[in-house]
């Protein structure tokens, strides 16, 4: 059993890691300690007099250091290259600055050793130093010569190997750090790497293993050369090796973890007379543990073969280091043991290997220490108690001292000083375990939010989705189109309100997105984009609530009419990350999805400016006498009229056209459509129909878009309006009752309202024409349905459109025939097309 409490005492602070970088924690040159958190900076920190020495400043964020086996030198692999440091340089400074606080030496690209992009991990194996990087298809481990002290700082390549990516699509963003270990023949003792082999328990970078095993996986020559063997872990899984002294060696794959490999270490669990660790051990980062050691064959075969044994335990793991008996590991939130000799030393060794490792992690044990995501290679001390040197997510340099770990011997009375002892490491696991409640509980929090709001952005993506199938939309647009004017330009706004009915708030992360696309563009604006698009993010809409933008839709002279307004809610993922997720989940910032409301339509009607036929006269006429651009404007088209022989008028042609509708229809129509707006819907009657008509067709909101009224327009109290197009024509509409008189005898006769639009502009005339018709339309849609009595007034209308079309069709054979001038065709056509708008449809 485990004596005591495990004790985490805090060395120094170095500030919050690097979210981006590479954490790590080395112990170097006798007791000074390296730290990194992930920034530019290494930290020289010494463990006897608990204080900081010395600060490095490198001009790339770090990556990996290793120190060299005379503790002389440090390499330091950044982004931009491998840099090398006289660890002496940083001890003359401390010395000298003594009294002033740590040293600062900065690294500058004068101890820059090798130019290398992307290095992930570094090691060194004598006078040999290795790179891992990844290129865009492949991996690449390259073998440098290090200079000697009297030499340049420079290194010479030995030799690259090559091994290809799994998937460079999928592996092309990987951020995770591999590893590089080196693995040694345990019976090599004259070796030029014996000194960095010599305690194979006190590199995490340097291995010694059983020879059997070492035989078994890298094979007989590799055994009998005693070759330095390079063990590489890979972010995609695979666990690589390099016989280093063998000729035409290759990097060859051992085995698959299929996960992120997080750490690579031996266990002496299996130890032989002649020494070594007869377990090689590969953790990956969603906790599946790999086992690799010496079986038996089987009494038919003989002999031994590498056993597999593969388990899982719980993840994400962050770090992890082995001791002689334990493995130690991380998983941000706590640390954790798994215990690798207790079913060992139970058990011969003529029994198989894989049960002591299958009993050994079926249960890890929490050491209740949180936060950590470095660790270094354990100590054991002369008490037998292991020592953990860690760094912790808020950059905390701590020592953890684990317990001895003893069979239980019954219960014996403690002295006073292990109970004071015991006492203080029990404050310390419950400040651990609250610090760590504490992160949970914020984790959870954040989380129960992130579900919340992603509970209401599907309930209203159904009500959406829903509702575009029927007419009664909970969350709708609808707008109001005014003229204004502003710095003497007058321009159509349209206000749109998003009215939300629904019993859902919309929160932080919904924009309203809406796109102006006029239907009708001129050939110069069609090469251009037609469409605007305007974005409105808004913070919360609580269910009854509205939220108003305004847009510009068409400045004074434009006739790019009717305008389309596409509506819709687009919801951002990117808010469910807050601003937490930058690095975390980039590809994400991007993502989101649009859920469409409804679109409204803007038309000539929509942006005719009404005024009364006095105030159009004042207008004029203040406009002819007090501009002398358009008294020079109005000469020229007068005097261009006479010349083209016209008969000395100036006034240019009118264009006309029509549409009729049934009194009755009209007021059924419009009685339904004022029912519930109107309080004094039974005046109706009394009104007149065409005045009536005109009213209803200036005011309504056709197309989900109504009418805002300024200066003089006020409401229509006669059956003649004047206005001002969009294209500034001007425009007259004139509504009057026709008798239709059938042609049986004996019947009455169809009393029909008939609405006229003059003007001296065709795209004037064709636009409001085409408005009209479509409020008809609409009107048509709302009203009831009732069994017409006038059918010969209908067949009579069809038989005069079908000799009207016979006309028509003959006039437009005419103006393509051969020997027609352009100017003639164009006169032709445009007689037809008058004639086609201005014949009345019947509306019944």
């Amino acid at each position: 059993m485990m004596e005591g409490r495990c004790a985490a005492e805090s060395w120094a602070e170095f500030g919050r890691l690097v979210k981006s970088g590479t954490p790590l924690v080395r112990c170097g040159l006798g007791t000074d300690v390296f730290v990194s958190t992930g920034s530019e900076e290494i930290f020289v920190f010494t463990a006897l007099k608990r204080k900081l020495k010395g600060v490095l400043q490198l001009p790339a964020p770090v990556r990996d250091l290793v120190v060299s086996h005379d503790t002389q030198h440090l390499f330091v692999a950044c982004s931009s290259g491998i840099y090398c440091v006289n660890l002496q340089l940083l001890l003359h400074s401390a010395s000298t600055d003594a009294g002033s606080g740590p040293a600062e030496l900065k690294i500058s690209s004068e101890f820059l050793l090798v130019v290398a992009d992307g290095v992930s991990s570094l090691l060194l194996v004598g006078s040999v130093l290795l790179t891992l990087c990844q290129t865009d298809s492949s991996w690449l481990l390259t073998l440098y010569k290090t200079p000697e002290q009297s030499q340049s700082n420079h290194c010479d390549v030995l030799s690259s190997f090559f091994l290809p990516l799994v998937s460079p699509s999928v592996q092309g963003d990987t951020e995770w750090k591999s590893v590089l270990i080196c693995v040694y023949f345990s019976d090599m003792t004259q070796s030029s790497s014996c000194a960095a082999a010599s305690d194979a328990y006190s590199s995490r970078s340097h291995l010694l293993l059983q020879a059997v095993l070492f035989k078994l996986l890298f094979g007989v020559e590799a055994a009998l050369s005693k070759s330095p063997v390079i063990l590489c872990g890979l972010p995609d899984g695979r666990l690589c090796f390099l016989p280093m002294r063998l000729p035409g060696s290759r990097l060859r794959i051992l085995h698959s973890l299929e996960q992120p490999v997080v750490f690579i270490g031996a266990s002496a669990v299996m130890e032989t007379e002649l020494g070594g660790a007869g377990c090689l051990i590969a953790l990956g980062k969603q906790g599946r543990v790999v086992l690799i050691k010496a079986d038996r064959a089987g009494s038919e075969r003989g002999g031994s073969i590498a056993g597999f044994t593969e388990r899982c335990v719980p993840g994400p793991v962050e770090c992890a280091c082995v001791s002689k008996s334990c493995l130690y590991y991380s998983t941000g939130s706590d640390l954790l043991m798994l215990g690798l000799s207790e079913a060992s030393a139970r058990k011969g060794q003529d029994e198989g290997a894989s049960r002591w490792s299958a009993a050994a992690l079926y249960r890890s044990i929490s050491l209740n220490v949180s936060g950590v995501v470095a660790l270094d290679q354990p100590t054991c001390s002369a008490a037998d108690e292991v020592q953990l040197l860690s760094l912790s997510v808020r950059g905390r340099l701590q020592k953890i001292s684990l317990p001895v770990r003893r069979q239980e011997e019954g219960m014996s009375k403690l002295p006073s000083s292990q109970v004071g002892r015991s006492v203080g490491d029990l404050l310390s696991a419950i400040g651990d375990v609250c610090e760590r409640a504490s992160v949970l509980k914020t984790v959870i929090r954040s989380k129960n939010q992130i579900l919340k709001q992603l509970n209401q952005v599907v309930n209203i993506s159904f009500l959406l989705t829903d509702s575009a199938k029927t007419e009664e939309k909970l969350i709708r647009c609808y707008g109001l189109v005014r003229w204004s004017r502003l710095l003497q330009k007058d321009s159509l706004g349209l206000t749109c309100v998003l009215e939300n009915l629904s019993p859902y708030v919309l929160e932080r992360g919904w924009t309203l997105s809406i796109m102006v696309l006029p239907l009708s563009c001129s050939p110069k604006a069609r090469e251009e984009a037609c469409s605007a698009n305007f974005s409105f993010p808004f913070r919360r809409l609580c269910p009854g609530e509205s939220l108003e933008v305004s847009l510009p839709v068409a400045a004074a002279g434009d006739a790019s009419f009717p305008v389309t307004v596409t509506c819709s809610l687009i919801f951002s993922v990117w808010s469910f990350l807050g601003g937490d997720g930058s690095t975390t989940f980039p590809d994400l910032q991007n993502v989101c999805f649009s859920l469409p409301l409804n679109t409204l339509t803007v038309d000539w009607l929509h942006a005719l400016r009404v005024i009364s036929p006095t105030s159009a006269q004042k207008t004029v006429t203040s406009h002819s006498g007090s501009n002398p651009a358009d008294i020079i404007q109005a000469f020229i088209s007068s005097h261009q009229n006479r010349v083209r022989g016209g008969d000395g008028a100036s006034r240019p042609e009118q264009y006309y056209a029509s549409v009729r509708v049934s009194s009755d229809l009209l007021r059924d129509a419009l009685r339904l459509q004022r029912h519930d707006s109107d309080l004094n819907g039974s005046k109706l009657a009394s009104q007149n129909s065409c005045v009536s008509l005109l009213e209803w067709l200036l005011s309504a909101g056709c197309g989900g878009v109504k009418m805002g009224h300024s200066g003089d327009q006020t409401g229509v109290s006669s059956p003649v309006v004047c206005g001002h197009a969009p294209n500034k024509a001007t425009v007259k509409l004139t509504a009057k009752e026709v008798n239709l008189d059938e042609e049986s005898p004996g019947k009455e006769s169809l009393v029909t309202v008939e609405v006229q639009v003059e003007s001296s502009s065709v795209a004037a005339v064709c636009g409001l024409h085409h408005a009209m018709l479509r409020r008809i339309q609409m009107l048509l849609q709302t009203a009831p349905q009732k069994a017409c009595s006038f059918s010969e007034v209908q067949i009579s209308a069809l038989r005069r459109t079908l000799q009207q079309a016979e006309s028509q069709q003959g006039q437009i054979s005419e103006a393509l025939s051969v020997g027609m001038s352009p100017g003639q065709t164009h006169r032709i056509l445009l007689r037809v097309y008058q004639q086609l708008r201005d014949s009345p449809v019947l509306v019944v």
